[in-house]
């Protein structure tokens, strides 16, 4: 029923999009994928516009993608949202970048609900404004009992952070005898993680020509493929989507093997 009235399939999915689509192997479509939407500065700067300008940008082109995704059927969709790093970027493009998801879900919202897509946060609220705390939260909760596509942001995330935060949550089970330190292993290490509940992402994109993970799931991404690609995240497509994924598909997953 979702698949006959969805107008992201209907009215979006294109002659060129299905082409793209005919090149894949639909039974090999990435699990999870991740992606570090980088460009959006250097987008607004070409073109002689303010830097807010280009995450404005930057917010449009989210839908097109978490579109791509659902069409594909990704099962999981994280979008690096706003770095633990970020805050030392001036305050006034601080406030911006965090007035972004509730303008987002205020607009997607209802699509997003009607298209089955589960809305998920990574991070941590501290310091997060109200306003947006609200928003996610709302989302959250009235996509909960959605059953399509996971869209994950990390909001207020760095890995580092999150992986110190897992070890004194382990320390203090050991401490109070709840777990003993010779239990500690991959898996308990993996289960107190803000991404506990997700299988680890099997692709990596990264946007704007950069090649780095920037304190994104380091831990996540032990044995992900990585692509990597000059294109500004405004200008990041559908089309370039189906492209990283068809290259994914054409390489060997070994995990350490042969």
């Amino acid at each position: 029923m979702l698949e006959k009235f969805s107008k992201w399939k209907q009215a979006f999915h294109t002659e060129e999009e299905k082409q793209y689509d005919r090149n894949l192997d639909l039974s090999r479509i990435p699990k999870h994928v991740a992606i570090i939407m980088d460009g959006n500065g250097r987008w607004a700067s070409s073109r002689g516009l303010p830097r807010i300008a280009g995450h404005r940008e930057g917010m449009k082109n989210v839908n097109k993608i978490v579109r791509a995704a659902n069409a594909l059927h990704v099962e999981v969709l994280t979008l690096y949202a706003f770095s633990t790093e970020n805050w030392m970027r001036p305050k006034a493009e601080v406030d911006f970048l965090l007035s972004l998801p509730e303008r987002y879900l205020k607009s997607e919202l209802p699509t997003l609900i009607k298209e089955n897509v589960q809305v998920r946060i990574m991070g941590t609220k501290e310091a997060l404004p109200v306003h947006t705390i609200q928003a996610v939260d709302e989302a959250i909760e009235k996509t909960k009992h959605n059953t399509g596509l996971i869209l994950n942001f990390a909001l207020n995330y760095g890995s580092r952070f999150e992986m110190a935060e897992a070890m004194k949550q382990i320390a203090l089970k050991v401490e109070s005898g709840e777990l003993r330190a010779e239990d500690i292993n991959e898996d308990v290490i993996g289960a107190h993680l803000m991404s506990c509940q997700l299988k680890d992402p099997d692709l990596l994109i990264r946007t704007s020509g950069e090649i780095r993970l920037s304190n994104f799931m380091l831990w996540q991404l032990a044995y992900s493929e990585f692509w990597f690609t000059s294109v500004l995240w405004p200008d990041f497509n559908e089309n370039h989507f189906r492209e990283a994924i068809a290259t994914y598909q054409n390489r060997g997953r070994r995990y350490g093997g042969l």
